[in-house]
């Protein structure tokens, strides 16, 4: 990345967790661990929101330099539903679990009808992370089960671990949730091959999260929208790799209208094209 511009500043780690410290326990992700390294806070970045109408917060992880950039660092710590940004940690445990072989097998949606036609077909595990297709992840999901799940979220210390009992919609609706910054460490993690699952299965989910990228780069992502909340929210998390080496990103906004979801990526896009990844 770049030089910081002057608008940059660090932030003090301690005013970091007290700033974390003040939101509600429950929302809040456990602070950077007293040995975190780099964490910037960018304001001028916030321009970026505001320019398309949204509230968000943008977290990148450098895991090489060890370096945190947030935009809007009190929402980064806030934990959040991830809705179908779970599909990545989804996929890991179906196939760590052998619910599912590998990503070619055909998986059934049930038959019901659905909120969108596209997903109105059996398909590949490959398949319903491109369509981010909710049923075929529920067919998953009875496969785990909220014991394995809960053993799972554990192993992979992802958000606040926590399934309650409605085992289709934990992670559509809650309780599960993570932060921002709890997502690009995670990404980050999967990007480096470093979380606590076989590496074919690591291998797998991120050959099925590649997107197209400027030529040199790599760009691998998940999006996510939870209908349920008020204002519902929307995410868009992953890793870019270029020259061999990854920088792991989280991005929510609210959403107030279906215009504005495709700011997830648009805004995302730009965020990292600032901060000189993309």
């Amino acid at each position: 990345m770049p030089p910081l511009p002057p608008v940059a500043r660090l932030v003090d780690r301690r005013r970091f967790i007290a700033l974390c410290a003040a939101l509600p326990a429950a929302a809040v992700a456990r602070p950077l661990a007293a040995d975190a390294g780099t964490l910037d806070e960018r304001t001028d970045l916030s321009l970026i929101f505001q320019e398309h109408g949204v509230a968000g917060t943008f977290v990148l992880y450098d895991p090489a330099a060890d370096r945190t950039v947030t935009v809007n660092g009190e929402r980064a710590a806030r934990r959040y539903v991830p809705a179908s940004t779970f599909k990545i940690a989804n996929a890991l445990i179906a196939l760590e679990t052998g619910v599912v072989k590998d990503e070619s097998e055909i998986i059934p949606y049930g038959g019901k009808p659905q909120p969108f036609k596209t997903w109105e077909k059996d398909m590949s595990m490959r398949e319903a992370i491109a369509a981010s297709a909710v049923p075929i992840f529920q067919e998953i999901a009875r496969r785990v089960g909220l014991e394995r799940y809960r053993h799972w979220l554990d192993q992979l210390d992802y958000g606040n671990r926590q399934t309650g009992t409605a085992l289709e919609t934990f992670w559509l609706d809650g309780p599960l949730e993570i932060s921002a910054i709890e997502q690009a460490r995670f990404a980050s993690a999967l990007a480096q091959r470093k979380l606590s699952v076989s590496e074919r299965a690591q291998r797998i989910v991120r050959d099925c999260l590649r997107l197209q990228a400027p030529e040199g780069r790599l760009l691998f992502g998940k999006t996510g929208w939870q209908f349920s909340s008020q204002p519902q929210h929307g995410w868009w998390t992953g890793w870019v790799e270029r020259d061999g080496r990854p920088f792991a990103f989280a991005l929510n906004i609210d959403i107030i209208s279906p215009a504005d979801a495709p700011k997830r990526v648009a805004i995302g896009t730009q965020m990292l094209t600032r901060l000189g990844v993309l």
